[in-house]
């Protein structure tokens, strides 16, 4: 359905207590700053980087910490000499933050190449795209009735108001919790929306459960490889990210992360944070982190440290709390574990229905939930280098793809999905919260001048959420510091950028 499956796709909190008093000052005498510490340079900590430099200026030091790779979940795997995304591979053309950064970093778009796709329930395609748009929508509408048109609206209205972000934080807004900054956008409604199960939203909507199992149900799945009892506001994310004005970085997404450390002249440091500690000298608090690198074990002491990674204990960030008082460590609730399955081969068409390749018309395939199937879904991916004659692969033709799926893939499955095939690369990772309608939201400050970003993904996971938590932060971290009260919380915030104005 050309512009009408994708379209229909998208179109899109209690609390834990801080720990400390987050208002505390870290400082006495007005100076700025001397150092900060980021630990992390995934898009969120590389994002809080470049926006520590844009707001407390270029003499303070500022010092990221990555254990592994940069880029972080933003990855790409090499194929037959060509890289594919790995990782985070789609960008929403709304994701102002994720464009400015491109802009300012002098990258490209990457150019699109066009894809059919369609849904498989196991046993027969029920669900597809063609090359007729008028005829997408009457398929749509005899199959679902009007559900189509009032998940659309629904999705636009919760997008329409998220918007309002950019405006707080161009006027330089923050919020020092998740809960506060989803108020300031839409009220009590979006964080009712992050409690509530996003079939139970979706029904009172007026949208059928046919549609839910067939078109919603498939989208989770493929986006957070989750159902559709996560949290609604998830899901209308979720349901954004899988419209067809997307986009992705030339030569890979993690290009943006190395580009927004260069630009923020950042000190990399290739380490693994194992300690943070308070160290109080009279009245002021400094933290001191505790690393080891490839040549042996070190310390700092920082005025301000960020963490850009999961706390929870399946996040892996390896990172322990000692000093504090009351004491605290890992975050409760855990991530869901993915595998991304990159296979160089030929898709068993047949697999699908159709036992001619040359007649099997779709770059990707969702599948709705299914006790026997085995993945949760299949496309045709292209290379983060796209030159002008670059066509996508024929299904008669070996390909690269890509699969999802919630546990590795065996080699019966492989020969299940796949003719034959001449290379597999498996990656597995947390890469999403572990979704639950009564989970609470992560705390922003765990301590005075202490950060935590990461918790903003127990609200919704996308590049663009990592942003925008790291302008807050950024933005958070310069009002604590410099005391400014009234740039922090503030209610009402449509009405007083307007009278600023």
């Amino acid at each position: 359905m050309g512009g009408s499956l994708l379209t229909l796709f998208a179109i899109v909190l209690s609390a834990w207590s801080a720990v400390g008093n987050p208002e505390e000052s870290a400082h006495v005498d007005g100076a700025p700053p001397s150092k900060i510490a980021v630990v992390g340079a995934g898009i969120g900590g590389s994002a809080t980087a470049h926006f520590l430099r844009q707001h407390f200026g270029p003499e303070v030091q500022v010092d990221v910490f990555e254990k592994g790779v940069v880029g972080g979940r933003l990855a790409t795997i090499s194929v037959n000499h060509n890289d594919y995304e790995s990782g985070g591979s789609i960008i929403h053309s709304l994701n102002l933050h994720m464009q400015e950064f491109v802009k300012q970093l002098g990258l490209k778009y990457r150019r699109s190449v066009a894809g059919k796709m369609a849904v498989f329930n196991g046993e027969e395609v029920i669900l597809e795209e063609t090359d007729w748009y008028l005829l997408d929508l009457f398929r749509l509408w005899w199959r679902y009735g009007i559900s189509f048109i009032r998940l659309q609206m629904w999705v636009e209205e919760i997008m329409e108001k998220f918007m309002r972000i950019y405006k707080y934080q161009a006027h330089g807004y923050a919020f020092s919790s998740v809960e506060g900054l989803l108020d300031s956008l839409g009220g009590s409604g979006f964080i009712n929306m992050t409690r509530r199960p996003l079939s139970v939203s979706l029904l009172e909507l007026g949208v059928s459960q046919r549609f839910i199992d067939e078109v919603i149900a498939p989208v989770m799945r493929v986006i957070y490889r989750q159902n559709v009892s996560i949290p609604a506001f998830i899901g209308a994310v979720s349901l954004a990210g899988a419209q067809n004005n997307l986009w992705a970085v030339e030569g890979g997404n993690k290009l943006v992360c190395s580009g927004l450390l260069k630009i923020a002249n950042a000190n990399l440091l290739q380490a693994q944070v194992n300690t943070i500690s308070p160290v109080h000298s009279g009245e002021a608090l400094q933290y001191q982190l505790s690393f080891t690198t490839a040549t042996g074990e070190g310390s700092e002491l920082y005025d301000i440290v960020v963490l850009a990674v999961p706390l929870q204990t399946s996040g892996g960030s390896g990172v322990q709390f000692q000093g504090f008082a009351p004491p605290f460590d890992q975050l409760p609730s855990e991530y869901n574990s993915t595998v991304a399955t990159i296979v160089h081969g030929y898709l068993n068409t047949s697999f699908f229905g159709f036992p001619d390749p040359r007649l099997f018309p779709f770059a990707s395939v969702l599948t709705t939930e299914t006790p026997d199937l085995f993945f949760n879904s299949v496309a045709s991916v292209c290379p983060v280098n796209i030159s002008a004659g670059f066509r996508r692969k024929q299904p008669q033709e070996a390909g690269v793809y890509k699969v999802f799926s919630p546990k590795p893939l065996d080699k019966s499955q492989l020969k299940t999905l796949f003719r034959s095939y001449y290379s597999v690369q498996v990656t597995e990772w947390q890469a999403y919260p572990h979704y639950g309608s009564s989970q609470g939201l992560p705390p922003v400050e765990l301590h005075a001048n202490l950060y935590y970003l990461n918790g903003i993904e127990w609200a919704a996971s996308a590049m663009e959420m990592s942003s925008v938590a790291a302008k807050n932060i950024a933005l958070l971290a310069y009002h604590r510091w410099n005391r400014q009260t009234d740039m922090v919380d503030q209610k009402d915030l449509m009405h007083r950028i307007k009278t600023e104005l």
